[in-house]
């Protein structure tokens, strides 16, 4: 049994204690508060929200063997920009490479390869291989980001499949919505779409909020958001 002592934060409870955690094979046994003082702090490990894992250069294993060496446990990843050049052979190449590392990666279905109908690509993603990953892959657990909002606010027939096939399997539905507000934004929400990365305003995310989204806060080498974003977290932490 391994132990490991310092001031524990229970995310969870909204507490830090000082205590030991005790571990047998892999999981936690036993948490025990002690009256002890300590400097360090052990917290659960992090899980990366949004991420397209080829932005990095690097494939999943490579990825995770620098992750985790910063409390990153988990990524949620979007691999559109491989099906862009390389279909769906390229999704199957990250799903699998992932499976030789322990870090969690939960893949998406990419719903927009290409990004929208003006834009080529080097491949097409369309419904029959939404429905093949959600069917094959275990690890592929959500549509992701619709960015091709025009289509779902004009019900574009291979757009509202592609949904539809994410509520059939009861997967979550990413969204990506920069600027989008009003009816436009209630109808895009409609369609059963959950979440927003692209808020840039604090305006924009509390329409969001509001209408039952749950908003990415993005500080990153191209988009910081945080500063302007940050402040609605005390109230809205559970969504965000």
């Amino acid at each position: 049994m391994n132990k490991f002592s310092g001031n524990i934060v229970d995310v969870i409870g909204e507490n830090i204690f000082p205590g030991t955690i005790k571990i047998q094979n892999g999981h936690i046994e036993k948490i025990e508060q002690t009256d002890s003082e300590f400097s360090n702090y052990l917290i659960p490990g992090f899980i990366d929200s949004h991420v397209h894992i080829e932005s990095s250069m690097m494939p999943p294993c490579e990825f995770a063997r620098i992750a985790v060496q910063h409390g990153t446990i988990a990524a949620v990843c979007d691999p559109h920009e491989i099906a862009n050049v390389m279909g769906l052979k390229g999704i199957q190449y990250m799903i699998e490479d992932s499976r030789q590392s322990p870090l969690k990666f939960y893949f998406s279905a990419p719903s927009c390869v290409p990004a929208t109908n003006l834009d080529p690509s080097g491949s097409v993603i369309d419904a029959d291989k939404i429905d093949f990953l959600f069917q094959n892959y275990e690890e592929v657990k959500f549509l992701g980001e619709m960015m091709n909002f025009p289509g779902v606010l004009n019900d574009d027939p291979e757009v509202m499949q592609k949904i539809k096939l994410a509520k059939k399997y009861n997967k979550p539905i990413d969204g990506h919505a920069p600027v989008l507000t009003g009816n436009d934004l209630r109808k895009y929400i409609a369609a059963g779409i959950t979440t927003d990365h692209e808020s840039f305003t604090k305006k924009e995310a509390q329409e969001k909020l509001k209408l039952g989204m749950k908003i990415l806060i993005r500080e990153g080498s191209a988009a910081k958001n945080f500063d302007e974003l940050i402040s609605l977290a005390k109230e809205n932490y559970d969504k965000m």
